[in-house]
């Protein structure tokens, strides 16, 4: 059996942070680490889209990926989003990420043109075969249109250095799929935040999620409510969950908001996403949010 314990539980997506002048901000995404390391979350997924990563140069992204390790302990767990249009760049990621010392790496499929199945397992092959590191698969065909074949992913799954699947897709029943063809020595993190009882229930272990920074209490929460079969108190939760992650979604950019609500709850200047992203005032629809999950986290303990 892999030890895969390190990889089971709550991830943040990261969001990437900024200086005043576009620049990577070190010290506020180290406060930021650290502040999800007090409430309890496993570990940090970084670079993904949560991050910007198709947004940073790839000196950035190996910045950003430094700035993390050198703050984290050692029981946090690092996974780097390494994906690329190209194998070439993903694979110097891959090599920086080993040397770094982080726990895994990730990527989605080869962006932009539209590959057949077999150039995108040749692209993660090339990935896998660079470092010694694990390898989780990055799912998300909304953002990519590259709708995972099952039996790609049951040759993917057969190397023992893939570990696992980041799955963001929509159908819940494919949670099923996987762990099925995959068998329990599988990690598949649930991607889609409003969807994590669900996806829990049909296969997944772990969970991955962008909204997961503006309220990392209520997912650990959901998450030990999932482990301990406590069902109906997590479903309560999830509609609480999914409440703000629809509030936050009527904003102009999910990233906008999120960076928002970050920095009124945690003092950490998160500051704006990078453009093209578009900016969100911090106005009284964000303290409304902050205010709503403040009340959330505070019901946990009734």
């Amino acid at each position: 059996m892999k030890n895969l314990e390190k990889f089971k539980g709550i991830f943040v997506a990261l969001n990437t942070i900024y200086d005043e002048n576009d620049e990577i901000n070190v010290s506020e995404i180290q406060k930021l680490v650290k502040v999800y390391e007090s409430k309890g979350v496993k570990g940090v997924y970084v670079c993904g889209s949560t991050g910007e990563g198709f947004l940073l140069s790839t000196e950035e992204r190996m910045q950003v990926v430094e700035a993390v390790k050198e703050v984290a302990s050692d029981d946090f767990t690092i996974i780097v989003h390494v994906g690329c249009a190209g194998t070439k760049e993903s694979i110097k990621l891959a090599k920086h990420a080993e040397k770094v010392g982080v726990d895994a790496v990730s990527a989605v499929p080869s962006v932009y043109y539209h590959l057949s199945p077999a150039s995108v397992e040749k692209h993660w092959n090339g990935i896998i075969d660079s470092t010694d590191l694990p390898f989780i698969i990055y799912n998300i065909p909304q953002l990519t249109s590259f709708n995972l074949p099952l039996d790609l992913f049951e040759r993917m799954a057969k190397n023992p250095k893939v570990i696992g699947i980041k799955n963001s897709e929509e159908p819940v029943f494919n949670m099923e799929r996987y762990r099925t063809v995959a068998g329990d020595d599988f990690i598949i993190f649930n991607g889609s935040d409003e969807q994590m009882l669900g996806g829990r229930l049909m296969g997944a272990n772990a969970g991955i999620g962008g909204t997961y920074g503006t309220m990392p209490e209520l997912f650990v929460a959901l998450d030990n409510m999932i482990n301990e079969n406590r069902i109906e108190e997590a479903k309560v939760l999830q509609y609480k969950i999914n409440d703000i992650i629809f509030d936050l979604l009527k904003l102009p950019s999910l990233y906008g908001a999120a960076k928002n609500v970050i920095s009124q709850r945690f003092g950490v200047n998160a500051g704006v996403p990078r453009s093209p992203f578009l900016p969100v005032d911090n106005d009284e629809k964000i303290t409304a949010i902050v205010n709503k999950i403040e009340k959330y986290v505070s019901e946990l303990g009734e």
